[in-house]
């Protein structure tokens, strides 16, 4: 397995922690993609369309044989195995997965946008995130997560849920 990609999870309905474990697992499962680092849960508040439940967000590192069209299509199929339905943009949600990065590229493609556009606007992806890589930079714009995560005014608003360190992951407990 050769690429490394990092995936960003959220849930706010339901049993939130339960649809991120059973997300990890399914991705863990796949024969072509390697869970390598799972980051603490954080509860935040929710973005866009305000009112709704509270969000659960994690990142996870993943190596993988996956292009990145083929990963991206690997995570539209987990939400929909788990029962996301979208009805309205930014709404509730059981499970979100996005492809943050994928190695150092920059992929512009009608269905994929990597790295996600907005994620360094985010210290509900860039806390987990820098969790995992604290050296982490934007490919494009050549600046250290670190650097945006230090201009972000809410990130109080994030908050740890359950502290999980990488290893002690729940990932495994599945196999």
């Amino acid at each position: 397995m050769n690429s490394i990609a990092y995936i960003s999870l959220g849930s706010n309905m339901g049993e939130r922690e339960a649809y991120l474990e059973k997300a990890i697992n399914i991705l863990h499962n796949h024969g072509k993609i390697n869970v390598l680092k799972i980051s603490s849960i954080y509860e935040t508040e929710p973005v866009g369309f305000t009112e709704q439940g509270k969000f659960l967000n994690m990142v996870i590192e993943v190596r993988t044989d996956l292009s990145p069209e083929i990963l991206l299509q690997q995570c539209l199929q987990v939400e929909i195995d788990l029962g996301r339905k979208r009805e309205f943009k930014w709404g509730p949600r059981i499970i979100d997965l996005d492809i943050l990065l994928y190695d150092h590229e920059n992929i512009e493609s009608e269905n994929l946008l990597i790295p996600h556009p907005r994620m360094q606007e985010r210290a509900f992806v860039l806390i987990p995130l820098l969790e995992l890589e604290p050296s982490l930079g934007h490919p494009v714009l050549r600046t250290p997560f670190i650097r945006f995560l230090d201009e972000i005014p809410d990130k109080e608003g994030v908050r740890l849920w359950k502290q999980i360190n990488g290893e002690d992951a729940f990932v495994h407990s599945g196999n």
